[in-house]
């Protein structure tokens, strides 16, 4: 692809590429870094230690030290200080567990400890100023994306299902906050690709809108986890019907006799191992052009996507040409979910 560009033009995109671009890698590496590696670094005495010596609120306090902690000197690198202004201030935000408690779904499952094959049920927990993510990234006008953290004060608990030890799915903040559009899309049959703990297929049957909700999950043994301890739980336990089927093979052969209204596919830990899997059903929705589909965290996956179209926009190789708004279009996330059922592989 070739860039054709005004001066002017020139200078916008340098602008574009180096103070947003550039950013919004950085940071989100920085944060990536420390959420993976040291996400309980900063403790509860820390916080309340340096608001006490410098006459801060804890919320002011544990910013300072999360600022530090994941690489930011906000005190002699001017860089660093406008990175935590634009990035870290508006991103962190400070939770009230009875928010997130008195979820429908939190409040009428009775959560076991249990066990089957390589999956088990179980509790996990955040740890008091232990930073996590919640919620979909906010892009602004110019282009950036603001990660959207949460944190709460004293120790969260909250029920997970594992396979051989690692977390699949958990009802924590960042599901509640990421399920609430797809929730409220869902209508009619509804077809929910992924099991988990059931939290979406949960709060979709509870709707007088929906019908049926067809629940295709792989792995037998969570489905009978599933079955034993939380569908009869359920209150419109009658609307759900489980499948046990590949989703790409179910989405393909069977999806379009089943006549949907609506399709959910939730098949991934996050964006490390969901874009191949969204473009891959991203290629199949042209077999049921009356069903509409829902994607978790779609955002989150359309933005590597942008990565990879960028280093495309900025190849020197032959292709076409792009003036600066026609590069700027490329971008956006209505060009990358128009151009995902298009691509075959990624390179």
């Amino acid at each position: 692809m070739k860039l054709n560009f005004s001066d002017e033009d020139r200078k916008r995109w340098d602008f574009f590429c180096h103070d947003i671009l550039s950013k919004n890698e950085r940071f989100t590496e920085l944060l990536a870094e420390y959420l993976n590696r040291t996400p309980r670094l900063i403790s509860a005495r820390m916080v309340k230690n340096l608001a006490r010596e410098c006459s801060l609120s804890e919320d002011i306090a544990f910013r300072v030290l999360l600022a530090s902690a994941i690489g930011l000197d906000i005190l002699q690198n001017a860089e660093d200080k406008e990175l935590e202004k634009q990035y870290l201030l508006p991103s962190l935000h400070r939770l009230d567990p009875k928010d997130w408690q008195r979820d429908a779904y939190l409040t009428t499952i009775d959560f076991p400890l249990a066990l089957t094959g390589n999956w088990a049920f179980g509790t996990e927990r955040y740890a008091p100023y232990e930073p996590f993510v919640c919620g979909l990234p906010k892009m602004t006008d110019t282009g950036r994306e603001i990660p959207q953290l949460g944190y709460f004060t004293s120790s969260y608990s909250f029920p997970a299902v594992r396979e051989n030890g690692i977390e699949w799915m958990a009802v924590k903040p960042n599901e509640i906050a990421t399920m609430h559009e797809p929730i409220q899309k869902a209508r009619g049959k509804t077809v929910a690709f992924g099991l988990g703990l059931g939290y979406f297929a949960f709060h979709a049957s509870q709707k007088e809108t929906v019908a049926e909700v067809v629940i295709v999950e792989r792995d037998q043994a969570i489905i009978d986890l599933f079955s034993k301890y939380l569908l009869p739980q359920f209150p419109h336990r009658e609307k759900i019907r489980l499948v046990q089927s590949d989703a790409f093979d179910f989405a393909e052969k069977k999806l379009p006799m089943e006549n949907a209204d609506f399709a959910f596919v939730d098949l991934w830990h996050d964006q490390s191992d969901g874009l191949p899997l969204y473009l891959r059903m991203r290629r199949l929705e042209i077999l049921c052009s009356d069903t509409e589909f829902s994607y978790w965290i779609e955002p989150i996956l359309l933005s590597a996507l942008r990565g990879m179209v960028l280093d495309r926009i900025t190849d020197d190789g032959p292709g076409e040409i792009y003036t600066f708004d026609e590069a700027r279009t490329l971008l956006t996330d209505s060009y990358l979910r128009s151009l995902a059922p298009k691509i075959q592989k990624i390179e």
